[in-house]
């Protein structure tokens, strides 16, 4: 994974920045150089930077300066300051002004890498949630629908190039894929979008009714119609109409249904006069239609008047990659509703979520998100806040790297340690999640650390020019 990353090195010394791009090399990483920050500035203008190292005493503009002038040009890169004046205060003014971490010189190879991987980790995190938060707002914008896998990006290119059109649409998809959505945008981004945008349930009404529902009726044309109604067709003259379960449409509505397709008229249920309406026609379905016609269940005439346009949504197990988003969405709406604005979720929630196949897709996630916002007691959502099936689910898997073995005899002090490293790997750091997930405190983590900490001691190098420190670097 190092070799996206690309570092720029900013030192005054020929041969410092030699040892550290030859340093930093050998672990992949991609290297630029500039003896002075107007230097570095001029090569942030022509590449893109994820971490810069930059020494803090330098003629001209010192690393301080460097820091403040390059964040406001890319607030996301990562600056490490070297210096051989580290004081709490040259610490303190370098953080102050954006510095991610800073090094002493001479620089130790084992501290060099633990800072540049800690800062390019922060630089993917903060690009990642970037991408996701431009993702999000969308859902505020007319184009509700938001993913990043390759097969939502198509359907989203291809609701751009159909939505100004007025072709008839069928969207064909499993139930709680977002079929709705989609012909929502079809017509927010259209030129019909300040028109009415009106829904008909197909499964939802009997057929006595159905076609009054869609078409109107007179007053007395049958028992408790007492006044006359406009039918669903005249709501939406001049905007859209969206035919929902369009698959279980009686085939004597199908007919009725037909003829307003080809002529755009119709009557009212006991009337006469014939209505002409401008309508365009999204219908959507969970049934495939073309099995539906073989079967002689639906017209196939009627078919292909509706399949002009076909725009199919995958289920969400075929789109992984758009889990994260939608739970990110889902959790912050929730989390408002129930006033819990402070709540976090957990890593461990979200790979119980990335390891389920979703047979109801983004409307059962949604109501795994609600569930589990509501019954969260403490700062994060953790896995036995999802609902049972999801932590019983036969495809849920563990990856190797988050099962931990011991040999039996292995002394507790040990298996604690391990342990305890893991689940704060496990959870990038969180010291509250990590004590949530093995059900302690916070507190006892700390104190453990501590003892660690003091267990260990200072680790001496030997040979430092050899050992610990990259050559030339001193």
């Amino acid at each position: 994974m190092t070799e996206q990353f690309h570092i720029l090195v900013v030192d005054d010394s020929p041969s410092v920045r030699l040892s550290l791009c030859k340093t930093l090399r050998k672990q992949g990483y991609r290297l630029s150089e500039a003896e002075s920050g107007k230097a570095a500035l001029a090569v942030l203008e022509r590449q893109e930077v994820d971490l810069m190292l930059t020494d803090l005493k330098m003629p001209g503009m010192d690393g301080v300066e460097l820091t403040r002038q390059v964040l406001r040009i890319c607030p996301t890169l990562q600056v490490i300051l070297v210096t051989a004046f580290a004081t709490v205060e040259t610490a303190v003014e370098a953080m102050r002004h954006g510095a991610a971490d800073y090094l002493k010189k001479p620089v130790e190879r084992t501290e060099l890498f633990k800072v540049v991987r800690k800062a390019l980790e922060t630089r993917r995190l903060l690009t990642e949630n970037e991408r996701l938060r431009q993702q999000l707002e969308r859902l505020e914008k007319p184009g509700r629908l938001v993913g990043r896998s390759r097969k939502m990006q198509r359907l989203l290119d291809l609701i751009g190039q159909v939505a100004p059109s007025r072709a008839t649409v069928l969207i064909q998809g499993e139930s709680g894929t977002g079929k709705e959505l989609v012909a929502h945008d079809l017509h927010d981004l259209s030129p019909r979008r300040n028109k009415p945008f009106i829904k008909v349930a197909c499964a939802a009404l009997p057929e006595s009714l159905l076609e009054a529902e869609l078409f109107g009726h007179e007053k007395g044309a049958f028992t408790g119609a007492l006044v006359k109604k406009e039918g669903r067709f005249k709501l939406a003259d001049g905007g859209t109409l969206l035919l929902d379960e369009i698959g279980d449409l009686p085939l004597s509505m199908q007919v009725k249904l037909l003829r307003v397709l080809q002529e755009g008229e119709f009557e009212r249920v006991g009337g006469t006069t014939t209505m002409k309406v401008d309508v365009r026609i999204i219908s959507a379905t969970n049934r495939d239609l073309a099995k539906e016609v073989s079967k002689g269940r639906f017209r196939e005439d009627l078919f292909y008047r509706l399949n002009v346009i076909t725009l199919n949504i995958a289920p969400l197990r075929e789109r992984e990659e758009d889990i994260p988003i939608l739970a990110e969405h889902f959790f912050r709406l929730y989390s408002q509703r129930n006033s819990k604005e402070d709540l976090e979720f957990s890593r461990a929630a979200l790979d119980w979520l990335m390891g389920y196949s979703w047979p109801g897709n983004v409307r059962e996630l949604e109501n795994a998100i609600e569930r589990a916002v509501v019954l969260a007691r403490g700062r994060f959502v953790l896995p036995e806040d999802l609902p049972p099936k999801l932590q019983t689910h036969p495809h849920h898997t563990v990856e190797d790297g988050d099962r931990i073995c011991f040999r039996i005899g292995t002394p507790l002090q040990e298996v604690e340690q391990t342990l305890l490293e893991e689940t704060l790997r496990y959870t990038d750091g969180d010291k509250e999640a990590a004590a949530a997930m093995l059900g302690i405190s916070s507190r006892t983590i700390y104190r453990q650390l501590a003892r660690q900490q003091e267990s260990a001691g200072k680790i001496e190098g030997g040979d430092g020019l050899n050992k610990d420190r990259a050559p030339g670097l001193g």
